[in-house]
């Protein structure tokens, strides 16, 4: 791409619920999202997914992959390559980035707990915090595609 760096928005993909959360152009402010409760690869996901985008100048989708804890792909890293692909297909303009995951719920879990939240709160933000842990260690990591 060319052009005027744009925002990232990162999906912490589920079956069930799907969190985003989003960084700044400069890289500077990363803010959770929302978690949607779609079937997982629906339209009606991707078509949320095309509402964040038109809000924002966005050139990078990081997608979270939840590769087993010994680094193998296992059923829920596979459905989440196949919905990266659909991604892909939808939104052809926007890269789309995979990057492991393992451990960014516990993380989103201990911070959530230290900002206050608990129980249903902290249940309903999980899955937009995962995605903003993701984010923030993807950055710090350089931002390797």
């Amino acid at each position: 791409m060319t052009g005027t760096r744009g925002a990232v928005i990162a999906v912490d993909f589920g079956e069930k619920k799907t969190g985003f959360a989003v960084a700044d152009p400069s890289r500077i402010a990363v803010h959770a999202l929302d978690v949607v409760r779609l079937a997982g690869g629906s339209e009606e996901l991707l078509d949320h997914v095309a509402l964040l985008l038109a809000e924002r100048h966005v050139d990078t989708l990081l997608v979270g992959l939840p590769l087993n804890m010994d680094g193998s792909v296992g059923p829920r890293a596979e459905s989440t390559l196949a919905f990266a692909e659909r991604l892909r297909g939808r939104f052809a303009d926007v890269e789309i980035v995979t990057w492991d995951e393992r451990l960014t719920t516990k993380e989103a879990e201990d911070l959530l707990r230290r900002a206050g939240f608990s129980g249903r709160e902290s249940a309903a933000r999980r899955d937009a915090w995962s995605a903003l842990v993701l984010l923030r260690d993807w950055i710090e990591s350089g931002e390797p595609r």
